[in-house]
């Protein structure tokens, strides 16, 4: 964990094209150089990462190309947990609106799932800035 425990963090803005998520991966990798993420937590990084950031592309910033998604991860101050923050520069929404899409009246729908999979990847995800803000918080 060199790099994290010195208090350092990964930081990276992203431009509001699908094109890149492709750096989430990269980032993943680089932190796990860095930290040794056990499998699962790699992966529960991984995708819940791609969810925020897929999240803050398509709905934060409306694929406005010059609107930026910025990425960081760091560790916790009592070094238990990483802490992974995406913010876009878009108006926000409501989080607590967001149907279950676990249930059977919205098993169609193709919106909702990201949160949802954030919430169940993550042991504690935060939004802030009306919404334009979320913080993942994984256990190490």
């Amino acid at each position: 964990m060199a790099l994290l425990e010195k208090g350092g963090k990964f930081q990276i803005s992203l431009k509001s094209v699908p094109e890149s998520v492709v750096e989430i991966e990269r980032m993943v990798d680089e932190i796990n150089s860095s930290a040794a993420l056990s499998e699962d937590m790699y992966g529960n990084v991984l995708i819940a990462l791609t969810e925020a950031v897929n999240n803050a592309i398509i709905h934060g910033n409306r694929r406005i190309a010059e609107k930026l998604v910025n990425v960081e991860i760091g560790l916790s101050a009592n070094g238990r947990r990483l802490v992974v923050v995406v913010e876009d520069q878009g108006e926000g929404f409501d989080h607590l609106s967001i149907a279950d899409p676990t249930l059977e009246t919205n098993l169609q729908e193709e919106a909702g799932r990201g949160v949802f999979l954030m919430k169940q990847l993550s042991d504690m995800v935060v939004f802030s800035k009306n919404g334009a803000m979320v913080e993942m918080h994984f256990r190490l």
